[in-house]
């Protein structure tokens, strides 16, 4: 159902920035290459600045919504907010800590707007040394802005038995 409704959130992004729908196979091959290569850098834990790395997905300029836990923010210091405690109370905990994404699903639905549909999972070492795993499943919806797509649009869900 999140992917239904990402997919209509797309959809309707599309209608009102007038996108075309027509989308090449070139187009579509450079787009699900760029947003991948971009989530997978953000996500990739051994750089410096992961909160930084983690907002470097999200829109500059306007509203980006977001759903996880049961609440929805809709601006951009909101999100940072909620990245960076995320980061301070559980990431700084997780040590070896590494995103493995075990699916990865993009449309590409107009030139300028895109939808991942992605499951991962963190494998890591508490700070007691036991093994840890926390994942979940994240729908984004993305739109082209100055040749970087950016997410507008999300959903993210837990994995209450990952670990």
């Amino acid at each position: 159902m999140t992917r239904s409704i990402a997919s209509i959130v797309a959809v309707l992004a599309c209608a009102c920035t007038g996108a075309s729908r027509e989308v090449s196979p070139l187009q579509r091959l450079t787009a699900e290459r760029a947003i991948r290569s971009e989530v997978v850098a953000a996500y990739d834990f051994s750089r410096p600045d992961v909160p930084g790395n983690l907002m470097a997905l999200y829109a500059p300029t306007g509203p980006v919504i977001s759903a996880s836990g049961g609440r929805i923010t809709t601006s951009r210091d909101s999100l940072r907010a909620g990245i960076e405690a995320f980061w301070s109370n559980v990431g700084v905990n997780m040590r070896d800590a590494h995103v493995e994404w075990t699916a990865m699903h993009i449309q590409v639905l107009a030139p300028t707007v895109a939808v991942m549909t992605a499951t991962y999972r963190i494998p890591h070492k508490q700070p007691s040394g036991l093994p840890h795993v926390i994942g979940g499943a994240w729908t984004a919806v993305f739109r082209l802005e100055n040749g970087h797509w950016y997410v507008i649009d999300e959903h993210l869900s837990d994995d209450p038995f990952a670990s």
